[in-house]
């Protein structure tokens, strides 16, 4: 398997736990708590690959996206516990996977022939659709539409693997730009980094 392999898989397992803990929270039944772990999971890439013409679209090609899925409702049910006491699960979890998919959804875009500003809104898309699904689905305001740190910690992910792509091997750049990600959102909540800001005599 290779890295791009790794990561897509990863990231849709990471998804589909944010988004059937998200369930699990807002007491959906079983089919709500994997409706809402598959588009959580799928959504990002789903719109991704309609918006670059690559169709149909990935998970409908390959039948191990929805296993993956799947296989995260039992886990999460039997480890719910073990998950919910690393305080902020949800948070951890999507925090992985908008790092993952950040890079894949650029890198996909790219092997189309598409431009790398292109490629790096593709990849804050990936990275950012499946959530803001997820919290319309659950009855909560998407994250990237709030003044904390989210689609910026995608955005800066991205532009470092287009510049590091350059000077160092590809899978190196991916690991540290996907590491970037994870890293700029966790600091961002930990010291309360934000992008909000307010008019002039509001």
């Amino acid at each position: 398997m290779d890295l791009i392999t790794f990561i897509d898989y990863s990231g849709t397992f990471v998804f589909a736990i944010s988004g059937i803990l998200a369930g699990v929270d807002r007491k959906f039944d079983l089919f709500g708590v994997f409706i809402l772990g598959f588009v959580t999971a799928v959504g990002g890439g789903t719109l991704r690959d309609l918006l670059i013409g690559s169709t149909p679209v990935a998970w409908m090609k390959n039948e191990i996206y929805v296993y993956l899925i799947a296989a995260a409702v039992p886990i999460v049910y039997l480890f719910s516990g073990t998950i919910m006491k690393m305080k902020k699960g949800l948070f951890l979890f999507d925090t992985i996977g908008i790092g993952l998919f950040t890079i894949l959804g650029l890198q996909k875009t790219l092997e189309m022939g598409l431009s790398p500003t292109i490629a790096v809104m593709m990849g804050v898309v990936s990275a950012t659709f499946g959530g803001v699904t997820r919290d319309v689905l659950s009855n909560h305001s998407p994250l990237i539409f709030s003044k904390e740190i989210y689609a910026f910690a995608c955005l800066a992910g991205a532009i470092l693997f287009l510049i590091a792509d350059n000077f160092l091997p590809e899978e190196v750049a991916m690991i540290i730009s996907i590491s970037a990600v994870i890293l700029i959102r966790i600091l961002a909540i930990k010291r309360g980094w934000s992008l909000g800001f307010r008019l002039r005599g509001a």
